[in-house]
């Protein structure tokens, strides 16, 4: 992603011990900055936030700034943190001012709040099937219709900054 991206807030499956070292990796191979999310963190142009272990992370807005709540809570779809749970918020306080993007996985999470996001008025993508490993929260994405674009791995950052 290009220094200028829009900010990305990122629910990726994996246990708390391992997101903060991944946010690290990341942020040390990327062009823009990655780092694991804290609660009240603004969402800022050029950089990524990744959602704690067994967090879960929400989108809020305050006038023109977005910030991130990060918060214990309930498994949802087998999850914490859950896509939902993120896509959710982002379609309550982002509406049509946001960009979706599912990626492979197994399971549904993040479909339905794909769904919602795109009923608000956000863009949507999904990984397509030959890119995927796991092709199960895509294809389930993909099957209720929520989905605006289905693209390779290799096209979603590129597809992304051109829906934004």
């Amino acid at each position: 992603m290009p220094l200028d991206c829009p900010g990305i807030v990122i629910v990726q499956h994996m246990p708390e011990v391992f997101t903060r070292s991944f946010a690290n990796r990341l942020n040390e191979i990327c062009r823009i900055a990655v780092k694991e999310a804290a609660d009240g963190d603004s969402v800022l142009k050029g950089q990524a936030l990744i959602a704690p272990g067994n967090k879960h992370m929400l989108l809020k807005r305050s006038g023109a700034r977005y910030y991130v709540e990060v918060k214990d809570g309930p498994l949802v779809n087998r999850h914490r943190p859950s896509v939902d749970v993120l896509f959710r918020s982002t379609a309550t306080y982002a509406g049509k001012n946001a960009v979706g993007i599912i990626m492979t996985g197994m399971g549904d999470d993040g479909a339905r709040g794909l769904l919602e996001m795109k009923e608000a008025g956000a863009r949507t993508i999904a990984q397509d099937e030959y890119s995927c490993i796991v092709f199960g929260m895509p294809k389930e994405a993909i099957k209720m219709g929520a989905a605006d674009k289905v693209v390779s791995l290799e096209k979603i950052a590129q597809t992304s900054l051109m829906m934004a």
